[in-house]
């Protein structure tokens, strides 16, 4: 099965990784982002050693982001930045091919070990998988709450 497995951030937490402190989290030092790249480096080079990575990329801050909608006439509308300093969106992604969801589940409970500044708080580690057909899409694959 292949799935999209997604780190979240905000703006807030990409100004802390250019070194302005915010009430999310403490400022990044060089050696902070060092440690943070070796580690996602390392885990890059392990999942493309055990064939699972199909791909994976960073993501551009939110306030580079640009959200594209239908206006009430049809026009597409376009807004950059839409978004608040604290809104979660992916920052960075892997699309992997694993054989089990708890091994994907492992997969994402390793990232969320990734080092940065002492008083870190992570941001949750997002699994989806990728449907690989129509019927998937209308609820073959979905799960109870309850």
């Amino acid at each position: 099965m292949r799935y999209l497995v997604m780190v979240q951030g905000s703006q807030a937490d990409y100004d802390a990784m250019s070194g302005r402190a915010s009430a999310r989290g403490p400022a990044w030092s060089e050696e902070d982002l060092q440690a943070m790249f070796a580690f996602m480096g390392k885990i890059g080079e392990d999942l493309a050693a055990s064939g699972e990575l199909i791909d994976a990329n960073g993501l551009a801050e939110p306030a580079q982001t640009l959200w594209v909608s239908s206006g009430p006439d049809g026009v597409p509308v376009i807004t950059d930045d839409p978004y608040d300093e604290t809104t979660l969106l992916p920052a960075g992604y892997w699309v992997l091919d694993c054989a089990t969801p708890e091994r994907v589940t492992e997969i994402a409970a390793r990232i969320t070990r990734c080092p940065g500044p002492e008083g870190l708080t992570g941001p949750p580690v997002v699994i989806r998988p990728i449907l690989d057909s129509g019927a998937e899409a209308a609820g073959g694959g979905r799960r109870g709450t309850g």
